[in-house]
């Protein structure tokens, strides 16, 4: 390694590094004449919280189900798109776009006064409501980390030689060319799963106590307990990513396997 890539290395190390070190000296404190200049009670404090494990709970489902409703609906679509309709990639990614360009603030008025009128289970639920903001959210991250898994394979090759071979259409999509995919489909996910745990303003529009919205209360209310909530939240997000790059590691070599047996 050159020494200029190590100095650089460092740095970047140093970037990240540093605030978690501030940080995790920081929650290691306590308000209180006597105690001693380490102490775990906040941490203590946060574990013993109700209202963190239900809306971690809460945040982490809504994070599973955005990222298992996006990838039915955009790895189908892709897949069409690329293989019959070229066209309309470019229409896709300029509507992709526009989450990035209306701020949630704006969309959450608007998606409070379009769904107004639906059924509580929809309209008075996390599982509902916002899941579908969450979607539309996730839709950039999304499209682009399929679109490039897409093109960084013959789509067309494949789905012709599975067809061939007596696959249907399903068939082909669920064990020819989601395979192939596997890693933009897990960094798609990855995305989603950080979006979603740590999005605040539609939450807090709509009225739902989820995970960011208990880290912004801690936050105002308390001083060092916010610093172990923090770390705990970036040690979980960070669980979860691993988590879901294990699971999908270990069924694309059994489906691999699977593939060249048949």
């Amino acid at each position: 390694m050159a020494p200029s890539a190590f100095v650089w290395l460092l740095l970047a190390a140093a970037y990240f590094i540093v605030p978690l070190y501030a940080t995790l000296d920081f929650s290691l404190k306590e308000n209180k004449i006597g105690t001693p200049c380490c102490t775990l009670s906040n941490y203590s404090w946060v574990l013993h919280n109700g209202d963190f494990w239900h809306t971690i709970k809460i945040s982490f489902l809504l994070a599973i189900e955005t990222i298992v409703i996006s990838l039915l609906l955009f790895v189908p679509t892709m897949y069409f798109v690329h293989l019959k309709l070229p066209r309309l990639r470019p229409v896709i990614a300029f509507m992709a776009l526009v989450p990035f360009v209306v701020p949630p603030i704006v969309m959450v008025v608007g998606l409070l006064r379009t769904f107004r009128g639906t059924p509580n289970w929809f309209y008075g639920q996390p599982w509902g409501f916002l899941a579908t903001a969450y979607v539309i959210l996730a839709f950039p991250y999304m499209f682009f980390s399929l679109d490039a898994g897409f093109r960084s394979i013959d789509v067309h090759t494949l789905t012709e030689a599975s067809r061939n071979l007596g696959a249907s259409w399903t068939t082909t999509l669920v064990r020819v060319i989601l395979p192939n995919i596997r890693s933009a489909a897990l960094a798609a996910s990855f995305l989603t799963l950080a979006i979603v745990m740590g999005e605040f303003t539609i939450a807090n529009l709509a009225a739902f106590h989820t995970f960011p919205i208990f880290l912004q209360y801690v936050n105002e209310s308390q001083g060092f307990p916010a610093g172990a909530l923090t770390l705990l939240s970036f040690l979980i997000t960070w669980g979860a990513m691993l988590s879901l790059l294990l699971v999908g590691r270990k069924r694309g070599v059994r489906g691999a396997v699977i593939t060249g047996a048949r």
